[in-house]
């Protein structure tokens, strides 16, 4: 009897520590203030569900400041997540190269910008849904391209910059993981387009109410609304001029 205990205890003391193992990154990150997420938030919207998505303001200035300005910009409108790399990565092309939509002056401005590799020790890509920049070899060549993470992944720590984390969408992240996807190169990547048909931004207000939970502006959210609506008019409008039969 105490040997059949033994046996039973001992894969039970094993999940145990491994469930203390896997804890602790998670543990260590929620206690690290460059972690802290601004209350700012960033919205695509696809046909396949919304995404949204805060800012490490304190981990990333230069980088985080830059994807804000292209998400004010309605730089990200018609473009698109080109790759969809199962447990790895969803990534969203530059603005340059996948968005539809025609740009005017200032947005060219902005999506030619570079910005800063910034890493840490203590900023991991450790978990499911960490943003993290795209660059080419040049590690201070970051535009508007970045990767929302689909598992951990450690070989990328301290090469590419952390700058955010997805606060609501992952189930649409799951969505996109089960499309059907062709290999091209190194890249995995979906059959048919996933369009960002839209991008709004909005503010948490982080006064606690009742159990502490953050609740949205709602006067920030009408006036977002109000734009919302004007660009899609405006995208409509876009569509029928430029890409007939699309």
């Amino acid at each position: 009897m105490r040997s059949t205990a033994r046996q039973l205890a001992a894969p039970l003391l094993l999940l145990a520590a491994a469930l203390t193992a896997a804890a602790l990154p998670a543990a260590a990150q929620a206690d690290n203030p460059l972690l802290t997420l601004s209350r700012e938030r960033v919205v695509f919207q696809t046909e396949h569900g919304d995404i949204h998505f805060g800012f490490y303001q304190k981990a990333a200035p230069n980088t985080v400041e830059h994807i804000k300005r292209c998400a004010e910009l309605g730089l990200y409108n018609t473009n698109h997540i080109f790759r969809v790399d199962k447990g790895f990565v969803a990534q969203v092309d530059g603005v340059e190269n996948g968005r539809k939509a025609p740009m005017n002056a200032l947005q060219q401005e902005v999506a030619q910008r570079r910005v800063p590799l910034e890493v840490h020790d203590s900023v991991r890509h450790d978990r499911r849904g960490i943003l993290s920049m795209a660059r080419y070899d040049d590690p201070n060549s970051g535009g508007s391209s970045f990767s929302m993470l689909l598992g951990p992944a450690p070989h990328l720590d301290k090469q590419y910059t952390i700058f955010g984390l997805v606060t609501q969408g992952l189930d649409t992240l799951a969505k996109l993981e089960e499309l059907p996807t062709r290999k091209e190169g190194i890249f995995v990547m979906p059959l048919d387009r996933i369009s960002i048909l839209s991008t709004y931004m909005y503010v948490v207000d982080d006064s606690a109410s009742g159990a502490g939970a953050p609740k949205l502006c709602t006067e920030a959210l009408a006036q977002l609304q109000v734009r919302y609506d004007a660009q899609s008019a405006a995208l409509e409008n876009i569509r029928k001029e430029r890409l007939p039969g699309r």
